[in-house]
């Protein structure tokens, strides 16, 4: 439970406590971890792998609302209010997942103020992002909304602190669905910029090259 980002704070003890209270499961990837429509409320650990969180339209499109990484968590939003799940969770690797129950949930909360307060930050976060999508939607094309994302996901690269990448990038159609386009505009606007010289991509990882052309790609256009 050590690798939890969520539980840093707690001493080597509390941990050890924590995970003989959870109940420990192996996906696989592409398997269905939760569905929207679970009854169950337990807060989910993400110890080993990578998932989706995805809801779907009336149509049957998906729509990603994030990815998440070893050491994350997810499910706090039912532990706390009791009310439904807002949406579905996919494997996209292998995972391995601990699910603790919403009243060791809420007990954990109460006995360790640390924790609480990480859980507002990660929850601040999260409606921070929300906003800045609602807000992109109704003032951006979809190619623009591309390139914020893009930015969004970009890190400082450890080997130059000029630089930022994207180390791992996600597929086009995880994008598209973060930023309700399509795959093949997605590909559009990759190739826009890749031919432009403003990124260069080895494999998986995307290196921003101008990351101040980049910005003012994902500008609306009467923003000046």
């Amino acid at each position: 439970m050590g690798e939890i980002r969520l539980l840093a704070s707690l001493p080597a003890a509390e941990l050890a406590a924590l995970e003989r209270r959870c109940r420990w499961r192996r996906y696989h990837a592409g398997e269905q971890i939760l569905d929207r429509d679970s009854a169950t409320r337990d807060v989910l650990f993400i110890s080993q792998g990578r998932i989706r969180v995805v809801n779907y339209a009336a149509s049957g499109r998906e729509i990603a609302f994030a990815v998440v990484e070893a050491g994350g968590h997810v499910g706090e939003l039912s532990a706390i209010d009791g009310e439904g799940r807002s949406a579905t969770l996919v494997a996209v690797t292998d995972c391995t997942i601990g699910s603790l129950s919403a009243e060791a949930f809420g007990e954990l909360l109460e006995r360790h103020a640390t924790v609480a307060v990480t859980l507002l930050r990660h929850l601040s976060r999260i409606i921070r992002t929300g906003d800045e999508r609602i807000a992109e939607l109704s003032v951006l094309g979809a190619v623009p909304r591309v390139y914020r994302e893009l930015l969004r996901l970009a890190e400082p690269d450890p080997s130059d602190a000029s630089a930022w990448r994207i180390a791992d990038l996600p597929t086009q159609q995880d994008i598209a669905s973060r930023v309700g386009a399509t795959r093949e505009t997605v590909a559009r606007a990759l190739g826009q910029i890749l031919t432009a010289g403003v990124v260069q991509r080895h494999g998986r990882t995307l290196l921003i090259r101008d990351r101040e052309i980049l910005e003012e790609l994902s500008d609306p256009p009467d923003a000046a």
